[in-house]
């Protein structure tokens, strides 16, 4: 069976008003299986501008109908779930005739795919995106949500997390599941190799700037690489780049340029202008600028986290230890004698496996897979 679906897209993150990049990799999930079915997308987020105590919002993206509901923020946490899950009824209400549900993160928005489940009888499969199953952070959760996670893991089809290494995390600490992991999805139309010789070495990180990517070590050793006298200039790209501020100014840091947060369009253009993308992160799943740089033919040095080396090949740059000097070296590397991938063949690798039409095949077996 291979027809065309109408399935739910069920988010706990998404992109909205409040936080505009907030899951934006589900929102490239969605439109990658807008290629081939009807989808509807919906979350629900707190907004402290909120006069009301719900709005809702509906528009249409890159063929994916998306419906928000705004909620005014509550202290007392029954009477938010109690809003929450009546916000959830509200816009499911509005989707229409749905095939399966197709949830995303699996908490809190779980609790309601739970509730189709069991009362509207929707079955519904996973994507997971949260690091948070690593267990020494799963530890610090607290006992309800650790038994929710649990239950909704459990009444799933399929669990999809990025990686195998966050699927085999959240099987060791009890989310039992039929695993099946699917990779993030990256725009080959948008990012492809731009064939321009660089005229100077430019060295490209990209985050969000958590303290997770381990920025002042990138930092530490953007100095060092001054101080060598090599020529080069550091783009240091990404929102709340402000919070670096004062540590780049102590380190005295002059080949470096910043930029704030940039829409796809515009950092296709500027990974494409970059000799090597870093990142020094301490933990992650599968980040969707490496994928994104690869598809430009551009090499990354990364450090050897989570399930970044289960799509790594070995000449698309350097998997190393969370070590400064390892990056120095691999920066001169990269920079002086490294045997990169051709352009063709580093994007035509993320064409056979993270295009938006092979991740909509993946997902289109599970679907097809889940209700029959």
């Amino acid at each position: 069976m291979d027809k065309k679906l109408h399935i739910l897209f069920l988010n706990s993150w998404y992109p909205s008003r409040v936080s505009p990049n907030n899951g934006d990799f589900i929102q490239r999930h969605a439109e990658a299986v807008a290629l081939k079915h009807q989808v509807t997308a919906i979350h629900v987020i707190s907004d402290s501008k909120l006069k009301n105590s719900v709005e809702i919002v509906e528009f249409t993206l890159n063929e994916v109908r998306t419906i928000i509901g705004y909620i005014k923020p509550i202290k007392n946490p029954l009477s938010k779930l109690f809003l929450y899950f009546t916000t959830y009824l509200n816009l499911y209400k509005k989707a229409d005739n749905i095939d399966l549900v197709h949830l995303n993160v699996i908490y809190p928005a779980g609790i309601f795919a739970l509730y189709l489940k069991w009362f509207k009888n929707k079955p519904f499969i996973i994507s997971e995106h949260w690091s948070i199953y690593h267990e020494h952070l799963f530890a610090k959760i607290n006992p309800f949500v650790k038994f929710t996670l649990k239950i909704i893991a459990k009444n799933s089809k399929f669990i999809a997390p990025v990686t195998k290494n966050l699927g085999n995390s959240m099987n060791k600490i009890g989310l039992n599941g039929n695993y099946h992991p699917v990779p993030n999805v990256v725009n080959t139309n948008l990012f492809v190799p731009n064939k321009s010789p660089h005229k100077e070495f430019i060295i490209l990180h990209a985050s969000n700037m958590a303290d997770v990517k381990n920025v002042p070590g990138i930092l530490n050793v953007i100095k060092k690489l001054e101080l060598l006298s090599l020529k080069f200039t550091f783009y240091f790209v990404g929102e709340n780049v402000q919070k670096y501020d004062k540590l780049i100014n102590n380190l005295n840091i002059n080949q470096i340029k910043i930029v704030n947060h940039l829409p796809h369009s515009e950092f296709s253009k500027l990974i494409n202008c970059a000799s090597v993308l870093i990142l020094f992160s301490k933990s992650e799943n599968l980040p969707c600028v490496i994928l994104e740089s690869f598809s430009c033919g551009v090499p990354v040095i990364s450090t050897n986290v989570g399930g970044i080396k289960e799509y790594f090949p070995e000449n698309f740059g350097k998997l190393i230890n969370s070590d400064e000097k390892q990056l120095l070296d691999a920066i001169l590397e990269i920079k002086n004698n490294f045997n990169k991938a051709s352009d063709k063949e580093m994007h035509n690798y993320v064409v056979q496996n993270f295009s938006p039409e092979s991740i909509c095949e993946k997902f289109s077996i599970l679907y097809n897979n889940s209700i029959l």
